[in-house]
């Protein structure tokens, strides 16, 4: 409610880039006189600075290059050293040559010469900063809790009757300028409202109702192939609420989604460029259990494919190595069989384990994280050992040091464990095991079922999948 009143552009100007442009923007404040000013602008959810202008004698500064016309979208124009700031367009139209006046006083009050597009976007932002002080009063009395009912109530009507004069006038900014990049920036800032969905009588499911009709609505009015919204403070706000909120947390779902977004944008686009490689290395980092099949989702979609046109051969060479290493690991993927020998020297295998649940855990004796770690192990085999549970325990040392392995077994009493090595380490191959203590969960068929987990998690993990599992199988 009243979303339209409270919208406002807060961003900070942060990060460092190098342009040379075919623009000229010249800008005078009212009371500012430091010697430097500088022009950035937005790019998903970072702000750059593409220029720096000087004072003249005449106390302005201009904003010029002579090689390529500024890229479409909002700007910031950025005071020193506090970093104070107003915005202005920058639009499809070749409007790249005009005048901005301001105070210091009253920053937010510019005034544009030369430009239609700031003009309107200046007189819309004017508008809204009215209504917003003919509603602050009314705010504060709803909020005062010594407001009578009847005077909030007075208020809340006063205060929808605003929304819909705030309404009225975005309609018919759109309507008289349909081109214009201020109506591309309403639109793409009205929000998709579900409907009540009232004769639902079932809260939980009305409610999963609104849900499902907002994740299949919640791009209406957002033109993902208009370039001026690449440098916007929105887009990426929008994406990503809609891509790491709306979704449910698992990989499937989030490439799923990714791929709806990016299926909108021009594949040879900015755009589609630069969200796919934000969502690409927001997996490769995610310390979110099973979001590494995400990573490799992007690199079979989008890089293996030759869609990702801007990555060179070595960068694609080595993403899609990495993808192919991951691959086998991936969560509900069979795991690798293990050929293993125990601390009596005879041959084993992860496969000859039969048990409900098999935790592979891969230590050094002499790793601090293990030290914390084998205790916590302990402690869980004793709760779930006889729930059909067997720790599957590979010392990670060469043959040499095997020993020594024993020995810390034999100190820490986890002679109970099914204890193995392998002389030949292949387990950092086909486990890609980087660092100890690396703990995977299979279940009685060595499917993957959690991995790189921390030891006082299991028992967490392995509760919520027998609830699953008796949910299942009520139904």
């Amino acid at each position: 409610m009243y979303y339209r009143l409270l919208v406002l552009f807060l961003f900070l100007a942060a990060g460092l880039t190098a342009q040379d442009d075919r623009y000229r923007i010249t800008v005078d404040i009212d009371g500012y006189d430091a010697e430097i000013l500088t022009l950035g602008y937005y790019l998903l959810d970072k702000q750059y600075i593409v220029d720096t202008a000087y004072r003249s004698e005449a106390g302005d500064y201009t904003f010029a290059g002579d090689s390529a016309a500024l890229d479409p979208g909002i700007y910031l124009v950025v005071l020193s050293p506090d970093n104070n700031y107003f915005q202005f367009l920058i639009g499809e139209d070749g409007d790249q040559t005009f005048t901005l006046s301001t105070s210091m006083n009253t920053l937010n009050e510019v005034r544009a010469e030369g430009s239609k597009e700031n003009a309107l976007f200046y007189d819309y932002l004017s508008y809204l900063a009215e209504r917003q002080r003919e509603s602050a009063g009314l705010r504060a009395l709803i909020t005062d809790t010594t407001t009578a009912p009847a005077l909030v109530a007075e208020a809340e009507v006063k205060l929808e009757e605003l929304d819909e004069q705030v309404r009225a006038h975005q309609d018919k900014v759109v309507a008289d300028h349909p081109d214009a990049f201020v109506s591309a920036i309403i639109r793409s800032n009205q929000p998709a409202t579900p409907p009540d969905f009232a004769e639902m009588t079932d809260e939980e499911a009305r409610r999963t109702r609104q849900w499902r009709w907002l994740q299949d609505h919640y791009f209406d009015g957002l033109d993902l192939t208009d370039r001026r919204l690449v440098r916007t403070p929105f887009l990426f706000q929008r994406i990503d609420y809609y891509i790491n909120t709306l979704q449910v947390k698992h990989p499937d779902s989030l490439a799923a989604a990714v791929d709806r977004v990016l299926s909108r944008f021009e594949p040879q686009s900015e755009a589609f460029k630069y969200f796919t490689v934000h969502y690409t290395n927001e997996a490769a980092t995610s310390n979110i259990v099973g979001m590494d099949a995400l990573y490799v989702h992007m690199v079979d979609t989008y890089y293996r494919t030759g869609r990702a046109y801007w990555s060179d051969g070595e960068q694609l060479d080595k993403m899609v190595e990495t993808a192919d290493e991951l691959r086998p690991l991936l969560i509900g993927k069979t795991a690798p069989d293990l050929q293993m020998v125990t601390r009596e020297g005879k041959d084993t295998s992860l496969y000859a384990i039969d048990s409900d649940y098999t935790v592979l855990y891969f230590w050094r004796y002499d790793c601090p994280a293990c030290k914390r770690s084998t205790p916590q192990m302990k402690e869980f085999y004793e709760k779930y050992r006889d729930q059909g549970v067997t720790i599957f325990s590979i010392c990670t040392k060469g043959v040499e040091d095997l020993g020594n392995c024993w020995d810390y077994v034999d100190e820490q009493g986890t002679g109970d464990w099914v204890q193995v090595a392998d002389p030949y380490q292949r387990y950092y191959r086909d486990y890609d095991i980087k660092s100890t203590p690396t703990i995977f969960l299979l279940d009685k068929d060595k499917t993957i079922v959690s991995k790189r987990i921390a030891a006082d998690q299991l028992g967490d993990i392995i509760d919520n999948l027998r609830r699953q599992a008796a949910s299942a199988a009520g139904k």
